[in-house]
């Protein structure tokens, strides 16, 4: 991995056809693994971190970071937020962009979102539920025992099958981020915004959604499919919030990305 600056690490060799998002908001490192497989493969890959505390904050940043590394427009691989943030930027910015790929999305409409912690608690005893969230919404992910139970328990509570054996990244969070991006990107969401941005992609889509994510998966397709041209979804067997982690859906999941990298 070769750092370029603060916000832009560089994976494999150019040319730098495609940049991994992470989610959060303010989850920095998260796709490192990502980056990190495919310049294995032999692609060259951005993996861009987020600073900003704000939507528009953020969507300028990653324009600068995509103009500063990048030739060309770029297959942008977003996961959780870091899927909405790429779609914000190919809505704005589309000459920056050659494809979006969208991996654990969240849902698109307020409407979709009702099962999403009554799925993640049934997964987790009632204590490591109450652990959870106290580290969620208090102050101890700050510390890194804090974000690192904080971690174990999410993926607990989101992960299918994940490999035992494979590495987990370095994330630093970022409170500040998460307690400002995410209730302006949340608003977006319930009033309708975030669609009409949507609804301006023009180049194509793709979607890879677990079957086992707490985010429910027609969150995703159904409201994508009415407004996109070019989109295809697809739903990952045995497979929870992130992909790449997974004993069942680790393997599909790079083979498409592969494949959508080749096409560029």
């Amino acid at each position: 991995m070769q750092p370029v600056s603060r916000t832009t690490r560089r994976h494999g060799a150019p040319p730098f056809t495609a940049a991994v998002l992470h989610g959060g908001p303010g989850a920095a490192g998260e796709m490192a693994p990502v980056a990190q497989e495919l310049a294995a493969r032999g692609h060259g890959v951005l993996e861009l971190l987020q600073t900003e505390a704000s939507i528009a904050g953020q969507i300028s940043e990653l324009r600068q970071q995509l103009e500063t590394a990048c030739a060309g427009p770029a297959v942008l691989i977003g996961f959780s937020w870091g899927a909405w943030l790429a779609c914000l930027l190919a809505a704005r910015h589309p000459a920056r962009v050659s494809k979006l790929v969208l991996a654990g999305c969240p849902p698109f409409t307020a409407g979709h979102t009702a099962g999403i912690e009554t799925a993640r608690q049934a997964r987790l005893q009632p204590a490591e539920w109450q652990e959870l969230n106290a580290l969620l919404h208090g102050s101890g992910m700050e510390t890194a025992a804090g974000l690192a139970q904080a971690l174990r328990l999410l993926e607990k509570s989101e992960a299918c099958k994940p490999l035992p054996d494979l590495p987990r990244p370095a994330i630093s969070f970022d409170r500040e981020i998460f307690n400002r991006v995410w209730p302006e990107a949340a608003g977006l969401r319930r009033s309708g915004a975030l669609l009409r941005e949507a609804a301006r992609i023009r180049c194509p889509v793709t979607a890879l959604h677990g079957d086992h994510d707490p985010h429910p998966a027609n969150g995703v397709e159904l409201p994508l499919r009415k407004i996109l041209p070019d989109f295809s979804f697809h739903l990952l067997q045995r497979c929870g919030h992130k992909p790449w982690i997974e004993d069942h859906a680790r393997a599909v999941f790079f083979q498409t990305l592969e494949d959508k990298l080749a096409r560029v």
